[in-house]
């Protein structure tokens, strides 16, 4: 990947965070992937080669949804670390499959298969529903003990 190319797909995805109000999971994404390369070496490397010859060509791409690409970089990611489907929910909580394009005021999940396992946030609205708040506290925070 050329440090050009590179450079562009981070410029428009900082432009299109700030016109979004979205928020930026690539921290996240970045512990995911330490976490994977430390488990799972072909999982990282499968990983990694969709960060490089996907993710950052097609972000860098004028047509493209920078935040959306994101996205579904962290449903590629979430799916590698464990199984499950991602979800996302609604402002009045209701959950359907993810399916793209995701409308700007849901939040997306990945929901692993084992219940006892707390949800993956791949995607946040700037703000949670009542709704939304009642969805995360419950497959997150709950999930990983969290009782604040």
């Amino acid at each position: 990947m050329s440090p050009d190319l590179r450079a562009r797909a981070d410029e428009r995805f900082a432009r299109a965070l700030e016109q979004s109000g979205a928020r930026d999971p690539r921290n996240f994404f970045r512990d995911w992937m330490r976490d994977l390369k430390a488990r799972d070496a072909e999982a990282y490397r499968r990983a990694l080669a969709y960060f490089n010859d996907v993710l950052i060509p097609t972000v860098a791409d004028e047509e493209s949804d920078p935040v959306a690409e994101w996205l579904e970089y962290g449903r590629v990611l979430a799916e590698l670390s464990t199984p499950g489907r991602a979800m996302q929910f609604d402002a009045t909580g209701r959950a359907t499959p993810y399916a793209r394009p995701v409308p700007p005021d849901h939040m997306v999940l990945h929901v692993p298969e084992q219940a006892t396992a707390p949800a993956l946030v791949l995607g946040i609205p700037p703000k949670l529903s009542t709704h939304q708040r009642a969805a995360y506290d419950l497959l997150v925070k709950q999930s990983m003990g969290d009782k604040r």
